[in-house]
């Protein structure tokens, strides 16, 4: 299952859960299909057993970029049962026929096929998304019940041994967790045709009373404007890209886009998210540094105007953005006002002289965590979050924290006996692989920053 498919329905049901509903999330696990037992054979593995590490591996993914985990997490092979059911209905409700122990879905018998999609019975020709099989009556009716086969797992059935067709296991355990009227179906722009729109005939074929009250489809993530896939060997794994960038600067980065919109994928965009969070993290951990030696208890509990008129003006725009179709990319940009407004105090002559400056910065750190918590951006903690985030720079650097900070004594050395040219020099070196100095009265540090080079590949790249 994509990234963008998690975190759209982890968005949902964490600002579900804000305003105050009840959520019932459900995601499913198809542990057989075509692919599964084909890489199972392959390894020479038992297809299920495949199936449950592969979950297992796909849970420390989503538990690294914050993702609400499930209220239930059914699995196909568990829910034989039911499936058998549904498509016992279909059969007897005049929907589905049968052909030496396969169970097919006849379109022909459901009028509204193609309302989802808005393609017509006519558009889907054998062979382009519909599998090409002779025995079937119309070429787009598709498999409920698969007769076994040889090398493949299948239970027992009225229509002999074998195995459920892809499309019939989301309606069977969405109905036995849901019922058959819900609100809120997910996935990606690819299932809307055809599996979501065969989820909604079979469903409506089993009962007619079934519905969803609003699909969401989240758009590709393309790499140079291409589709990202494994046939075109454009494909990276989540595991891969956390391997040298923190998991919530890769959620942010996905965040950065509308959800139905295509994501472009690139080394820049997620250094971007990556310096951008570093620059959240650092400025809420500043303030926490000095809100940390007050106790609350002995803030006033008023606050000045402006103040409270930039977080009102932030928190109304981050929830009237998110209740319109979860615009998160609105609610991110809206951020950027309170965290200016929070670095003034923290950092300039008249923001450190201002009055109420303590009860300003608590407000102001609050409402930005409150919003970073229904985002799924929220740390466990800001300086663990800030060392990561460190950490990762260096890996991509390929740099120890010794190294650097041998470079920035060299580079002292070099200031104290005037040899600025090779001052800059180490400066350059440093900034062309993401390590960023800063000079200050109290000596040099330094950062994480987006590469020189991909700052200036940046800027001179032309708009599209």
């Amino acid at each position: 299952m994509p990234a963008c498919t998690l975190l759209l329905t982890c968005s949902t049901g964490r600002y579900l859960n804000y305003l105050g509903y009840e959520v019932n999330y459900v995601r499913n696990f198809t542990d057989v299909d075509d692919k599964i037992i084909a890489r199972a054979n392959e390894l020479g593995e038992d297809p299920i057993s495949l199936s449950r590490r592969y979950c297992e591996e796909f849970h420390h993914d989503m538990s690294s970029l914050n993702c609400l985990p499930p209220s239930v997490e059914p699995h196909v092979s568990d829910h034989m049962p039911q499936i058998i059911d549904m498509i016992k209905q279909i059969l007897d409700n005049g929907c589905a026929y049968t052909i030496d122990g396969d169970v097919y879905f006849s379109v022909d018998k459901f009028p509204d096929y193609g309302r989802l999609s808005g393609r017509k019975l006519e558009d889907n020709r054998a062979g382009e998304r519909v599998a090409v099989n002779s025995r079937k009556k119309n070429p787009a009716d598709f498999a409920l019940w698969k007769a076994a086969k040889r090398g493949e797992p299948f239970w027992q059935s009225p229509w002999g041994p074998g195995r459920p067709g892809w499309h019939i296991e989301c309606s069977a355990m969405s109905a036995a967790y849901l019922g058959y009227s819900f609100d809120i179906h997910g996935g990606g722009m690819d299932l809307v045709f055809p599996h979501h729109e065969n989820e909604i005939a079979q469903s409506c074929a089993a009962c007619h009373e079934s519905s969803v009250s609003y699909w969401i489809h989240n758009g590709f993530v393309t790499i140079d404007s291409e589709k990202m896939s494994k046939s075109l060997g454009n494909f990276f794994t989540i595991r891969q890209v956390i391997e040298l960038y923190h998991p919530l600067a890769l959620r942010l980065f996905l965040m950065g886009t509308h959800y139905r919109s295509p994501i472009n994928y690139s080394d820049l965009q997620l250094e971007s998210a990556s310096d951008r969070i570093f620059y959240i993290y650092q400025t809420l951990h500043d303030r926490e540094s000095i809100t940390a030696n007050y106790d609350e208890a002995s803030l006033k509990d008023s606050i000045p105007s402006e103040t409270e008129t930039c977080i009102n003006k932030f928190h109304d725009e981050c929830l009237t953005s998110m209740s319109d179709d979860l615009h998160t990319t609105v609610a991110l940009a809206a951020m950027s006002e309170p965290l200016k407004n929070l670095n003034d105090l923290l950092h300039t002559r008249k923001g450190k002289k201002q009055e109420l400056r303590i009860e300003s910065l608590a407000a102001l750190g609050k409402t930005i965590g409150n919003i970073l918590n229904i985002l799924g951006l929220l740390p466990d903690s800001y300086s663990e979050a800030l060392k990561q985030l460190s950490d990762y720079a260096l890996k991509r650097a390929k740099l120890t924290e010794n190294e650097v900070m041998e470079k920035i004594e060299e580079r002292n050395v070099a200031r104290k006996n005037k040899e600025y040219e090779k001052s800059d020099t180490i400066r350059k070196e440093l900034a062309a692989v993401g390590i960023a100095l800063m000079d200050s009265p109290e000596g040099t540090t330094w950062r994480p920053a987006i590469p020189l080079p991909l700052q200036e590949d940046q800027h001179l790249t032309p708009p599209t």
